[in-house]
């Protein structure tokens, strides 16, 4: 399971909300190149890079600290918020996105969004589905829509999606521990047939649907365990690192000995 820290900014600084509520909005440090280098110097090659002003302003904002860290490290970025037109995926990309994350704009312009996954391909697209009840939340979690997850994951899993990044809202930096009942229930719902021929003959078996990255109320290192054990491909961690319930050290013994 990868290791996916988090970077959310606000006026150019890396913070962390409670809830998805700007409001909570807590400064943890004025440099987020220096975090993303700190995260590199321990064995970590993925974060997850969010412009939080970008997911308010509904374009692209902070694109220059995309191009700073891209350039000064070498991190695998998936970089999201704001990104709503062809032009913003543009500059995401030219800065350094190895990755962008799509939530709101899988709602409000499904035909732009399709058009992404067709144009660069579905490992470059990540569908973001944040979650109040089930229900899918847009607008940087500001506007909760009628889409309900499962079906909503679904439908774009039959358009070829293969990464998504689930949020339950309400445990985001909570510190309460993960979703891990609604994450079981996604990956199962996602869940494909396949023909395989055996020993024992041919057989139908289950095979997974999508790469799941849980996100949200990641508390300590055995959450990092559950998520892993119930097939999650990746999980991103905010709070977690940045209030020390989890260590760098910790997370560097659990990329080499996973």
């Amino acid at each position: 399971m990868r290791i996916i820290p988090a970077i959310d900014i606000i006026d150019g600084k890396c913070v962390r909300l409670s809830q998805g509520d700007y409001n909570t909005k807590k400064v943890y440090n004025e440099n987020p190149l220096e975090v993303a280098v700190e995260f590199e110097a321990h064995g970590i090659q993925y974060i997850h890079l969010v412009d939080l002003d970008g997911a308010k302003a509904k374009h692209i904002i902070n694109y220059k600290i995309l191009e700073s860290i891209a350039a000064k490290t070498n991190l695998k970025i998936d970089f999201g918020g704001g990104l709503k037109s062809n032009e913003d995926l543009k500059i995401a990309f030219d800065c350094g996105a190895d990755q962008i994350t799509g939530g709101s704009i899988a709602i409000n312009d499904r035909e732009t969004f399709l058009g992404w996954i067709e144009t660069y391909g579905a490992e470059r697209i990540i569908l973001g589905a944040d979650v109040k009840e089930e229900r899918i939340a847009i607008t940087g979690w500001q506007q909760e829509s009628d889409k309900k997850l499962i079906p909503f994951v679904k439908d774009y899993q039959q358009k070829g999606i293969s990464y998504v990044i689930c949020t339950d809202i309400k445990k985001d930096g909570m510190l309460k521990g993960p979703s891990i009942a609604l994450y079981k229930r996604l990956l199962t719902a996602t869940e494909t047939n396949k023909t395989v021929v055996s020993m024992s003959g041919v057989e139908d078996v289950k095979v997974p649907g999508i790469n799941l990255i849980a996100s949200g109320g990641i508390a300590n290192y055995e959450d990092l365990h559950a998520l892993q054990e119930i097939g999650c491909e990746g999980a991103i961690l905010g709070k977690a690192i940045y209030e020390n319930k989890i260590s760098l050290k910790q997370l560097e013994h659990f990329i080499l000995t996973s």
